[in-house]
């Protein structure tokens, strides 16, 4: 039986942002690195915006909102962390402002260390 946490995943996923529509087009399908991302998974307790398992690797996208959330942020990046996953956060503006940029920052986490 689906839990309430996967109906919100749901959700999510059918009223992303446009930052994160954005960015979801430009990762998703393999497009970076053959990476697979997943968009708002679980890792309970927390959805996170866009997840490559195979790499451990989270990406957050962050609004306005965040300035008022940054101690929860922190907290919830030490869990995930903790986990094995590493945490990158970009700003919305960046999203739209410097995509390359982006693209970019999250190859160089998905590059095999030189």
């Amino acid at each position: 039986m689906p839990t309430a946490t996967l109906y919100r995943s749901r959700q999510l996923r059918t009223s992303m942002s446009d930052a994160e529509r954005k960015l979801w087009n430009r990762v998703r399908k393999r497009q970076i690195m053959r990476a697979k991302f997943r968009r708002q998974h679980i890792i309970a307790p927390y959805i996170v915006d866009f997840a490559c398992i195979e790499h451990s690797l989270i990406i957050e996208l962050d609004g306005g909102q965040h300035d008022e959330r940054s101690y929860r942020d922190a907290l919830r990046t030490k869990y995930l962390s903790n986990l094995g996953w590493r945490v990158v956060r970009f700003w919305n503006f960046e999203v739209f402002e410097n995509m390359s940029g982006v693209l970019d920052a999250i190859s160089s986490l998905l590059a095999p260390p030189s």
